[in-house]
């Protein structure tokens, strides 16, 4: 397959800018079913729609309807990190919708014989990534009311401000109730997906990943299909050491990335951090490594990567974790 031409997209709200990158035309499209058909209309008219790639950024709900009606239309695109676009340029200044939508195009140029074509998720995965999104904004609206109301019951006279504090217990209880609701929700998708329902009773049998962790896992990984090892998914989850080292004067420490998706890395350190509480295993791993003077944060850390190595190694081996410190005498 051969590609003569690239459409840079520059996906906002309400509009499509989109960039012919070889025969440098420019055209605006809204962003709704029709103006995308009207976009792919205008686009196969200038070249055979099999020799035509597709480049945008993703943007959250603004792209879904493009990537869902691209892929109904069998088009080769391909959805660019905003990162990779913004470091593959250089230096630049200023930014508009049709010097973002160029760039996106001289972008997808340059990497056009590169790139492996788009491949969405199943849509169970959408749902479930919408949902724990949601989840997680509530927990986050729960969290911030109750170190509010544990601060002024703390403070505040009880009597004078019982209303101030019932109305945020209500708010906290209204929230847990809709937190559990989604949880039910989720649950529910897994366990009528067989795959899925397969996948997280794998993950969960590693002691220190819990049910919410294991969701991450399968959303993120695609089902475990997006990432080749675990070392690869650490990297994206921030827990990856990395050198810092260049000829003889920079000697600096070898830590981890801020590059990453905080979320997993967040959740990664709870599981690290119960599986110290709860594992013997883990336990005494930290404790010899602390006993010995090494750095907590990095044994911590150390643990995080375990963790993510176990899981991915039932995964592929199909069987649960055995716990082999059951049988040490």
């Amino acid at each position: 397959m051969k590609i003569n031409e690239v459409v840079g997209i520059d996906v906002s709200k309400l509009t499509l800018d989109c960039q012919l990158h070889c025969k440098n035309v420019h055209m605006v499209f809204e962003n709704h079913s029709e103006g995308i058909a009207k976009m792919l209309e205008w686009a196969q008219e200038r070249e055979n729609k099999e020799n035509v790639l597709f480049v945008f950024e993703h943007t959250g709900l603004y792209s879904h309807l493009l990537t869902k009606l691209l892929t109904c239309s069998g088009c080769l695109f391909h959805v660019a990190p905003g990162l990779d676009i913004k470091r593959s340029l250089g230096i630049t200044r200023g930014k508009d919708d049709k010097a973002d939508a160029k760039s996106i195009a001289l972008y997808g140029y340059r990497i056009r014989e590169e790139i492996t074509p788009f491949q969405p998720c199943p849509e169970v995965l959408e749902v479930l990534k919408r949902l724990m999104s949601m989840r997680k904004k509530l927990v986050v609206q729960r969290g911030g009311h109750m170190a509010t109301l544990g601060e002024q019951k703390r403070v505040l006279d009880h009597q004078e401000n019982k209303i101030l504090f019932q109305a945020q217990e209500e708010v906290i209880a209204v929230l847990n109730r809709q937190i559990t609701l989604l949880e039910k929700e989720m649950d529910r998708l897994i366990e009528q997906d067989s795959e899925l329902w397969e996948l997280y009773k794998l993950l969960t049998s590693v002691k220190g990943i819990g049910g919410v962790t294991a969701r991450f896992l399968i959303v993120h990984t695609a089902g475990f299909s997006a990432f080749k090892s675990w070392r690869k998914f650490a990297s994206y989850c921030g827990i990856a050491p990395f050198p810092n080292r260049s000829g003889t004067s920079v000697r600096g420490r070898t830590k981890v990335s801020h590059l990453a998706n905080k979320e997993g890395k967040t959740l990664l350190n709870l599981c690290a951090t119960s599986a110290i509480q709860s594992n013997p295993e883990m336990r005494a791993y930290y404790q010899r490594r602390v006993q010995e003077g090494k750095n907590k944060m990095s044994t911590l850390n150390i643990i995080r990567n375990k963790l993510l190595a176990r899981a991915f190694a039932v995964v592929q081996r199909g069987t649960p974790y055995v716990d082999t410190m059951r049988y040490v005498p």
